[in-house]
Parts: structure tokens; sequence; C-alpha cells
């Protein structure tokens, strides 16, 4: 048997901006789901850059009844460079409930408190980033007042 190696290289940060502006379902068979526009944002990193366009971008939340969120978010990235990346990514954030509470009110709060955990993928016609298909990406994110924040890695 085989062991992966857990090594990683820093791809790069995404901050995204998302309006204020849900849109609430309400509770379904699964809890609770919400969808947000991500509105923009910006990515930086050693081999790209660049924007994260505004339209169409979002996240399809769902608050489960166990007080985990689930996100699945769809962008598109724009490079310096003018090269378009598709970027989809799933994952969770979960904590105590306090914790929790002062995210939801915008409040800022240390990172370590909670779990907030991505596994993005890319999609790309791109031959200069054509790497990104390629690749398995993690993420960390926090919750910053303006924004998810994530740090990206590639998986070596």
């Amino acid at each position: 048997m085989t062991e992966p190696t857990l090594r990683t290289s820093h791809l790069f940060t995404l901050r995204l901006t998302v309006d204020p502006n849900f849109i609430d379902v309400g509770e379904t068979p699964y809890g609770r789901r919400r969808i947000a526009s991500v509105t923009g944002g910006t990515f930086e990193g050693e081999e790209l850059r660049g924007t994260v366009l505004p339209a169409p971008g979002g996240d399809w939340l769902l608050l489960r009844r166990d007080g985990i969120l689930m996100l699945d978010v769809r962008i598109t990235l724009k490079t310096d460079d003018d090269h378009l990346v598709y970027m989809s990514y799933r994952g969770m954030r979960h904590g105590p409930a306090f914790v929790m509470e002062q995210l939801n009110r915008g409040e800022p709060v240390d990172p370590a408190q909670y779990y907030f955990r991505t596994t993005p993928c890319f999609e790309t016609s791109s031959e200069k980033y054509r790497f990104l298909n390629r690749i398995v990406a993690v993420a960390t994110g926090r919750r910053d007042p303006t924004g998810p924040v994530y740090e990206v890695f590639q998986v070596l």
C-alpha cells in the first residue's frame, strides 16, 4: 500500500466580496438553504494573480441541522494577463456555537477557533495556466468582516 504524501505548495490567496442580501430558500429536507452572489474579489500568488469576475458567481450554502455550513461555490477568475479560469469548490465551516454567532454578526474571529476547509477544482482553456486542469487543491478559509479569504494550495 502506498500512503499519500501531503506536501503542498501555495497557489494564491483568494479574497471574495459577497452581496450581503442572500436569497433565503428556507428550511429544506437537508437544512436551511441560502444562495449568495459573489460580487468580485482578487487572487494573488507567485504564478497567477487577477480578479474575480462579478457575475455569474455564487455560493449555494446549506446550514445543516447539525450546525455545519456546507459551501458550494462557483466563480470565474480573470488573470492579470487576460486568461479565464473557472473555479469551483465545496467545503465546510463549523465551530462552537458562540464562534459561529460572532462570524454571522460580521465580527472578527481568530480562524484557529473554527474549521473552514475547501477543495477547489479548476478548469481553463489557457495554455499558460493549463497546469491547473491537472492538480488537486485544498484551501483553508477564514471569514473576515469584509468577506471570505482563502489560502489555496496545490497538493504535490
